[in-house]
């Protein structure tokens, strides 16, 4: 993990996701420890709102805490946070995490109301999950890609700051880049996937080369 979020560094990435899961399927304790001694980019640590992550968070203080939702039989998240139905529950870890100096951010769906409970939680940052859009095929994509906008607007006239991820490839990367409110983009799986024919430096470089583009557009 250390050597590839060096690579990625190298290649333009502006940042690193970490998913520290319970069950430890994607990384380890230890690689959390050494990505924080040997990251010189910021380190956003993808963690679920429980005692035992909030506590490795409050210990390694990194640039930014993303909670996310997390069932132990899904191979990856599935979806977004309930922010709305678990209002009670989430106002605990984003005040910790707050206290520490710690940017935290709401993993949620592009969803009006969950939005509104981001604003209630105090969350300076919220990400979008953009597997509907991602995945959505034919006429379904474009409603995918308004929703995404107008979450994004509707974030950013609230005073926070919107970030989306998930699904993302280089095929679909770029109308989601050109919603002018997203400020940062989280892509992980396409990229290691991609690495296997062109390399990692040469993956990561290609996704951000369209994402600037799409912003120069």
């Amino acid at each position: 993990p250390v050597s590839a979020a060096s690579t990625a560094a190298l290649a333009g990435a502006d940042g690193n996701t970490a998913h520290l899961r319970e069950d430890r399927r994607h990384i380890t304790d230890g690689d959390i420890h050494r990505l924080m001694e040997r990251l010189e980019i910021p380190l956003n640590l993808e963690m679920a709102a429980t005692e035992e992550m909030l506590e490795i968070a409050l210990r390694h203080r990194p640039h930014a805490a993303c909670i996310v939702p997390e069932k132990r039989e899904e191979r990856t998240t599935e979806g977004g946070l309930d922010a709305a139905g678990q209002h009670n529950h989430l106002a605990y870890y984003v005040d910790q995490l707050r206290g520490a100096n710690i940017r935290v951010s709401l993993f949620i769906e592009p969803d009006p109301a969950q939005v509104e409970a981001a604003i209630r939680l105090g969350a300076p940052v919220v990400e979008f999950h953009t597997r509907r859009y991602a995945h959505a095929q034919g006429g379904a994509r474009p409603d995918g890609l308004r929703r995404l906008a107008d979450a994004a607007a509707l974030a950013a006239k609230n005073g926070i700051e919107p970030h989306a991820g998930h699904g993302l490839t280089f095929a679909n990367v770029q109308p989601v880049a050109a919603i002018p409110q997203l400020a940062e983009l989280n892509i992980g799986h396409f990229l290691v996937g991609e690495a296997i024919f062109t390399g990692f430096e040469a993956s990561v470089s290609e996704m951000r080369r369209l994402m600037d583009e799409a912003r120069d557009v």
